[in-house]
Order: C-alpha cells, then structure tokens, then sequence
C-alpha cells in the first residue's frame, strides 16, 4: 500500500467540497471530521493507517476551511456544516463510522444521534458539556493571532511550535504548505477568517454549541466511543465524566500524553483505539 491519498468532491449545503481518502472501496466507511481552523490534511496518518486495517478512510474539508468552498454569504452556522456533513454522508453511501475532533466531534453527535441516525456509530475526540473556557480560550487566541500573515513558513513554524510545545518542530517545513496559502507575498492559514468569528468567537456562539451538545446526548444510541486527551486542557477528567452521564453506553478511551489535539499528538494510540472500537462492532 502506498502512501497516496485519492482525492474526492463531494456537495454540501450548496457549496463544494474536497475530501482525500484511502483503503478499499468495499471497505467499511469511516468519515474523520476536522475542527476549527484544521483541514484534512491533520488526519493523513490516520486515513493511511485506517486504509491499512481494511476501513474506506475520507476526510473533507469542512467549509471555509483548505480546499472546500468558503460560504458565499459569510455564515458558518452550526445548522450549515450539519447539513454539510448529511450530504457527504449521503453520497458517501452506506452507513459510515464519524469519527470527530472539537466542532467535527459536535457535528458527528447532532448527526448520529437523529432518528433514525444515518451512521453505524461514533466517535467523538475532546469535547465536553462542561470545558474549560481558558482551554477554550487558548484555541481562539491561536485561530486569531497572524492576521496579517506570515513572512514565511518558518515564520508559521515557529508560531505553531508556541502553540503546541509537546510537539517537536519539524526541520523540513514544507508540511505546513498545505495548512498555508502564499497570496501578496505572505503566507496565511487556509481557512475563512470569518470561522474564527462565527464558529470560535463569541460566547453566545459556544453556549449555542455546548447546547446543542447535551441535547444531542439525549438520543444518542448509536455504539460511541469516547475519546479524551490525557492533558487536554479543554476537556478535564471531570468534564470526560459529565459527557459519560449523558451517554452512559459509551466506551471511554483516555490517550495518556496527548492534548486537546489527540490525534497529532498520539497518532499510535489514537489509531489503535479507534480500529479496536470499530473492528468490534457487531
């Protein structure tokens, strides 16, 4: 198996939207669905491994992020990027596994826990009906700082060495290309800056989100798998316990040395827990 990944289109809710994939077509389908101010290139190594084990591996760029369309109007509600995510589902074909991180997570939920849900089953990274708003906090700080863009991707390496120390900085910079676009003699992150208002901003914002959270866990049967990063400093262990309440039927998954970014932070540990949940469903 190489190390390519299949390109893919797929329509939203009236935008269009690009996704890569790996493994066999017949394979069972698992949807890996970024946060905000990610893209899908955060999930090529888990699309790979995930292609390895059998599993049809695709994760689009969700709207106003990498490659997909930004929203003609500016909006980036939470009702637009659910409907995004049932019409991947839709072409997608077949009943696939979500696997979500931050707002890709709170999506999969609302998504999975409909009636009658369109999914085999979920699994939900990092959120909480109770986080911790200076972790919260931290992200938007990142997703608002270099507004101006930077003088060049060392530039760019630097600042996400500031934001996320537990990870080595990379000598070859050229990865963060994909997360970047050079325009006017400046590289700047690839996603809307009007994400960072509307889906990360205000208060009334992230309230309307932790709301949507709970009510979705009500009605959420589909077979779950929890996953918390052991030094998140969004989701506590206490915050991991107050989701396990709403979904008693959840499997608990706890990545033992990763942040609020699992699965950049434990790629190992995070695939291997996530095969085994998928791999035992009946």
């Amino acid at each position: 198996m190489t190390d390519e990944l299949d390109r893919l289109s797929f329509r939203g809710a009236g935008i269009d939207m690009v996704a890569d994939a790996a493994g066999p077509t017949d394979g069972q389908t698992v949807l890996f669905l970024h946060g905000s101010g990610q893209s899908r290139g955060s999930w090529r190594k888990a699309l790979l491994e995930a292609a390895r084990r059998g599993f049809r591996a695709i994760a689009p760029d969700l709207r106003g992020h990498g490659d997909s369309d930004w929203s003609p109007d500016g909006v980036y509600s939470l009702e637009l990027l659910v409907a995004d995510l049932r019409n991947v589902i839709r072409q997608a074909g077949g009943e696939p596994v979500l696997v979500g991180t931050s707002a890709g997570a709170t999506m999969s939920m609302i998504v999975a826990a409909s009636p009658p849900p369109p999914v085999r089953a979920t699994v939900l990274i990092d959120i909480s009906p109770t986080p911790q708003m200076e972790g919260i906090a931290e992200v938007r700080a990142f997703m608002g700082s270099a507004r101006e863009g930077f003088a060049s991707l060392e530039e760019a390496a630097d600042a996400v060495a500031a934001y996320l120390p537990q990870r080595s900085r990379p000598n070859d910079t050229r990865g963060l290309e994909r997360n970047l676009r050079f325009r006017d003699g400046r590289y700047y992150w690839h996603w809307d800056p009007e994400v960072f208002f509307q889906m990360s901003g205000a208060p009334t914002q992230i309230e309307k989100s932790l709301a949507a959270l709970r009510q979705a866990a009500k009605t959420l049967t589909v077979p779950t798998l929890y996953v918390r990063g052991g030094k998140s400093n969004v989701v506590t262990e206490e915050g991991a316990r107050a989701f396990l309440e709403l979904v008693p039927h959840a499997q608990y998954a706890n990545i033992a040395g990763a942040h609020h970014m699992v699965a950049g932070d434990a790629n190992d540990a995070f695939n291997d827990a996530v095969s085994d949940f998928i791999g035992g469903l009946s």
